[in-house]
């Protein structure tokens, strides 16, 4: 292991009395001090996470060290202060991993491993995991009302602090900065002083890189009794001339950026050149067969396939039938090409996913309109109730959820979207449609043939990119004169000994350990199931009929299609050997580590199919 160029020893303790709101010289220059230390070790250790290709979210944990350091030097003060600095954004994660370090939990050599698969650095804290973190921030919009002890999302949070008195603090950076761009022009309107000063909390805002402002600001804030809000403003990442203000900030640095800013510090470019210039991205170098060598992402060709289809109307019909939503994730679930070419039908906002699910649906109403809604799929998990709601008004929503499974997820367990079958919510008299496609011609496909079908409608992908599955003579699978059936199975290989069922990014593992079997000797077959809640009674009997049928997927094993498929051979009077392989537990953190982590491998289905042909 490395060791660590910047001396964390050089961290001074400070103890701030916050009755006394005026800063000392003394205490000035070692917070500042402070400040730069510990933003320069940041700027280091999350720069690993982009060479070695995993992300790393840098400047959210870059901006907020000078209320780190003042929170750090108030519990250094008294022991009235709760000793967690319970963290909203598990995007500020390189904060808790920094904390850990000071504190001496892990060594700071450790920090150079960020986000590395089996580094216990996932991209969000998680409990447990790494030692010295003291909570699970979980995805976005959890960690106040957790501290608050109660359920219930910010909104409900704040009201909640406010009515029970409770004595809690937000220190809150206020950069304007999202993923996918600035509040101030995506959300005109919104003022987060007003917001909370409207659910009754003491409100103080400061210039976050004003150090006596802030401190003045904190002091009053700690002084007062009940719940008050601290607003710093800033722009995100200040100093870090390449992404200092800008979207860029919001994600990791880039590795570029990060050695001009050390170098500027003053650091040797060598610590720059031996460090992260010797981090590379994890090779991958296992070779599948029966898929090709190209790959592509099926989360980026979702917007294009909808793209296709909006091309086909005029820019009027378009506005008219036609709203896609967005929750700040347009770059990352592939509506960015819809806002760019199709602005017309396009509404760009915020991370609140509740309300934007609702005004898609609401759109969708109308019996000729439809409404296209995009986000993660673990944030699948807090729509439900919508999408009930949307359900019982026969609302017409496409929805994407992409990041869908465990496959290249860095973000590690909370982001983990494995329980896409809560979207299947409805009673046995309604019928909700689940689309996994297994390539980007699949997704093509999909869209296409479901688009203006009415109804809610899911379609999911991964974060990871996927090859073209191929036929046995070498051609796509998918090409040519293929059409998407709704609710029908497709048989990849017909098989005498057993099937193995599987789907999106599964499936090409689950015919990579297919053909081995068959090159063995063991003629198993294999099934791609894209629609993963209807029964296709034709399939099931013929799969049933043989000696054993084995689920593939990577969503949870507990909720997936593999909890439900042997009960549908059951009912059918089926009664092959069953087994299923999903997601057991959590994430080890990195990129394609996570499916052999979980079992999922080629040579794991491969065992468990030799299992159950005995």
């Amino acid at each position: 292991m490395a060791s660590f160029p910047i001396d964390l020893k050089k961290y001074k303790k400070l103890s701030l009395d916050p009755s006394k709101p005026q800063l000392t010289a003394e205490q000035r220059a070692t917070l500042q001090q402070n400040i730069q230390l510990l933003r320069d070790v940041i700027v280091l250790f999350t720069a690993t996470g982009a060479a070695r290709g995993v992300s790393g979210h840098t400047g959210g944990a870059y901006d907020t060290v000078p209320e780190v350091c003042i929170a750090l030097s108030l519990i250094e003060h008294s022991d009235k202060f709760l000793p967690i600095l319970f963290d909203e954004a598990g995007h500020r994660v390189a904060t808790q991993y920094l904390l850990a370090a000071l504190d001496g939990h892990i060594p700071p050599e450790q920090l150079l491993h960020y986000r590395e698969a089996n580094s216990k650095l996932p991209g969000h804290p998680e409990l447990g995991l790494t030692p010295g973190v003291k909570f699970s921030s979980g995805r976005l919009g959890h960690m106040w009302p957790h501290v608050n002890c109660k359920k219930g999302n910010d909104a409900e949070a704040a009201r909640l602090a406010v009515a029970q008195g409770l004595n809690i603090k937000l220190l809150i950076d206020d950069n304007d900065v999202t993923i996918a761009g600035h509040p101030s022009q995506y959300l005109k309107g919104y003022d987060l002083s007003k917001t909370l000063e409207g659910h009754g909390l003491k409100v103080f805002t400061a210039q976050g890189e004003d150090i006596d402002a802030l401190w003045g600001a904190i002091a009053a804030a700690v002084t007062h009794d009940g719940p008050v809000a601290v607003i710093s403003k800033r722009l995100m990442a200040p100093g870090v001339a390449e992404i200092e203000g800008s979207t860029h900030g919001h994600d990791v640095i880039p590795v570029k950026a990060a050695s001009k800013y050390l170098t500027s510090r003053g650091y040797p470019e060598s610590v720059v050149t031996n460090i992260l210039g010797s981090i590379k991205p994890a090779a991958s170098p296992y070779s599948y067969i029966g898929s090709t060598k190209e790959t592509g992402a099926n989360r980026a060709i979702f917007g294009e396939a909808v793209n296709l289809v909006l091309d086909k109307l005029s820019k009027e019909e378009a506005a008219k039938r036609v709203m896609v939503i967005d929750s700040d994730l347009e770059g990352s679930t592939g509506l960015k090409v819809i806002h760019q070419k199709h602005p017309e039908v396009f509404v760009p906002s915020g991370i609140m996913e509740r309300g934007n699910f609702a005004a898609a649906a609401g759109f969708g109403f109308d019996h000729d309109k439809f409404g296209v809604f995009s986000t993660f799929s673990a944030f699948l998990e807090m729509v439900i109730s919508e999408i009930t709601m949307a359900r019982l008004n026969h609302c017409n929503v496409l929805c994407h959820f992409s990041h869908s499974g465990v496959d290249e997820m860095a973000d590690n367990t909370c982001h983990f979207g494995v329980n896409s079958f809560f979207a299947d919510n409805g009673l046995s008299d309604v019928q909700s449609w689940l689309y996994f496609p297994a390539d980007p011609l699949q997704m093509v496909a999909v869209v296409q043939r479901v688009f203006f079908e009415r109804g809610i409608r899911f379609v999911f992908s991964t974060r990871s990119k996927v090859p073209y599955i191929l036929k046995e003579d070498g051609t796509k699978f998918f090409d040519g004169d293929y059409k998407f059936v709704p609710g029908k199975d497709e048989t990849i290989v017909e098989g005498t000994a057993g099937y193995v069922v599987s789907f999106g990014e599964m499936l090409y593992r689950s015919w990579d350990a297919v053909l081995q079997c068959r090159q063995a000797g063991l003629n198993v077959g294999l099934i791609n199931k894209p629609t993963l809640n209807i029964v296709d009674e034709e399939t099931t009997s013929k799969i049933g009929s043989t000696g054993f049928v084995l689920v593939v997927e990577s969503l949870n094993q507990k909720t997936g299609l593999g909890s439900k498929y042997g009960t549908w051979l059951l009912e059918r009077g089926l009664t092959p050997r069953y087994g299923y392989m999903g997601t057991v537990k959590e994430g080890c953190g990195g990129l394609s580590e996570q499916i052999p982590y979980q079992g999922l491998d080629s040579q794991s289905i491969i065992a468990k199919i030799k299992k159950l042909s005995q």
